[in-house]
């Protein structure tokens, strides 16, 4: 019945380094929305670049809209995901169904090739880096006990954007005639899968 709060249990630190950060948890527990509102401010605040890196990259509605809403503002949005080596094939086949709009849009999708490719890395405008376990996905915004942590730091930014292109060099390119020559066979599997869309 005792509220934790005060200098007691949360004392007052000294600041260590020169970069500004700020740790986002998110779990069902509590702030279950928090990861979700972070992500969608960061996208909706963005005016020149989006690098995203992820895992699994499962957009809900809410999330392609501003995506789609950052590309009229003339926002260069490069994505990073898995190519064939991926952990799950379901999820592939439910990513890949809703890139459509996207591609069409300008959002440049590049696969990578060499091996599975597990990062979560969002760098906005070469001023915010988000990294740690969250991945594109509904599941971690809304059901996994997730942490990212933000740093705002343009020098960090930079070595961090290096990183993501240097990973782009191991890719293939997803253009939107790829997209709209997909077989039969690979529409149907992704019709299966969109009713669990939310639960991936």
């Amino acid at each position: 019945g005792t509220v934790l709060s005060g200098p007691d249990y949360f004392p007052l630190l000294a600041p260590v380094g020169a970069m500004p950060a700020h740790m986002f948890i998110a779990s069902p527990a509590g702030g279950g929305e928090s990861m979700h509102l972070m992500y969608l401010m960061s996208v909706a605040a963005a005016q020149r670049s989006i690098d995203l890196a992820a895992a699994y990259f499962v957009p809900d509605e809410l999330m392609r809209d501003q995506l789609l809403q950052a590309r009229e503002r003339g926002v260069r949005i490069r994505i990073l995901v898995p190519g064939k080596h991926i952990d799950s094939d379901t999820v592939r086949r439910a990513s890949r169904g809703m890139w459509g709009e996207l591609l069409a849009a300008g959002v440049e999708i590049h696969e990578y090739q060499p091996t599975m490719m597990h990062s979560k890395l969002l760098i906005v405008d070469g001023e915010l880096v988000s990294v740690g376990s969250t991945n594109f996905d509904s599941r971690s915004f809304r059901l996994n006990d997730e942490a990212s942590l933000n740093v705002y730091d343009q020098h960090f930014a930079r070595e961090m954007t290096a990183v993501f292109e240097r990973d782009l060099q191991h890719t293939v390119r997803y253009d939107y005639a790829a997209w709209h020559a997909r077989t039969l066979g690979e529409k149907l599997a992704e019709q299966v899968v969109r009713p669990i869309v939310s639960q991936l």
